[in-house]
């Protein structure tokens, strides 16, 4: 096919500004990983602008995993996401599944209920109060049970079951499956995509956990990760003397936050083509 030259412009100009929106999202982790990789002479000597650096160092990564509280902290955030993201995905579709069914009993209500929570929230105070009268402060707990179900992806989930052909339960029904069966053996392997996008919204959410746990916890062994990147992030800057010999805040700081954003961008290329046709599955009906 023959493109005219309006269509060629077209195209150049979509490129170059995805490619200047791509630069500009890569730019800030590209500066971070060579900040964190540069001696600190070399910072100085740069004005502290690094994007190539001509030496590497990993002494930043060596005193963050053997002196800091990141590895502990790396360990409970691992056991939050995992552990999280198994009871999220499993509320997820006990919920999502029945509210699919338009022979529900209390159908709209209960939809009605899913819906009222995107508006309104109880609020901090409210929250905090439950957690302490379930028992929950200082545990790990804390920083799953408050976020079990996303109302959202619930709804999200919610639209995929309804788009799936009914005749795939009338005829499990006919061979006598029962609801859980029919969930188990026939939605969710057909809902592969779905499933990988709202796991991946759940992951993301607690790996990047932080806010409940400044509120609910303050066993400093029970931090995750992003609490004690936080308490490196705001020490105070070391002075500058023996800058050659000396591991700086600032190069601690960049090195954190590699860390901990590190294990998501690795995991995101691999599921990034189930997340795209997950969206469009799950919000757009023919």
């Amino acid at each position: 096919m023959v493109k005219s030259a309006n269509d060629r412009i077209a195209n150049a100009i979509v490129f170059v500004i995805l490619l200047a929106c791509g630069l500009v999202a890569v730019f800030p982790l590209l500066y971070v990983l060579s900040v964190s990789l540069t001696p600190f002479s070399e910072v100085l000597k740069n004005g502290g602008f690094i994007l190539v650096p001509r030496s590497i160092t990993f002494d930043a990564y060596h005193k963050l995993l053997t002196e800091s509280n990141i590895p502990r902290a790396f360990g409970v955030t691992v056991l939050i996401t995992v552990v999280g993201t198994m009871l999220n995905m499993a509320i997820t579709a006990l919920m999502a599944y029945p509210l699919s069914r338009k022979q529900l009993p209390g159908r709209n209500f209960f939809l009605m209920m899913v819906v009222f929570t995107l508006l309104f929230s109880g609020g901090i105070i409210p929250t905090y109060l439950v957690v302490k009268s379930l028992g929950l402060l200082d545990s790990i707990w804390a920083m799953i049970l408050p976020n079990l179900v996303w109302s959202f992806n619930v709804l999200i989930m919610k639209s995929f079951y309804e788009s799936l052909p009914e005749e795939l339960f009338e005829s499990a029904r006919i061979d006598g499956a029962k609801e859980f069966r029919i969930l188990l053996q026939i939605v969710v392997p057909l809902s592969v995509p779905v499933t990988l996008t709202i796991g991946l919204f759940y992951t993301v959410g607690h790996w990047n956990e932080f806010f409940q746990a400044i509120m609910f916890v303050t066993d400093r062994s029970l931090f995750p990760l992003q609490v004690v990147v936080r308490e490196i992030l705001i020490q105070t800057q070391q002075p500058l003397e023996n800058a050659e010999n000396m591991t700086p805040s600032e190069t601690l700081q960049m090195a954190s936050v590699i860390l901990a954003s590190l294990p998501i961008i690795i995991v995101y290329p691999f599921l990034q083509k189930h997340f795209t046709k997950g969206m469009l599955l799950g919000s757009v009906k023919g």
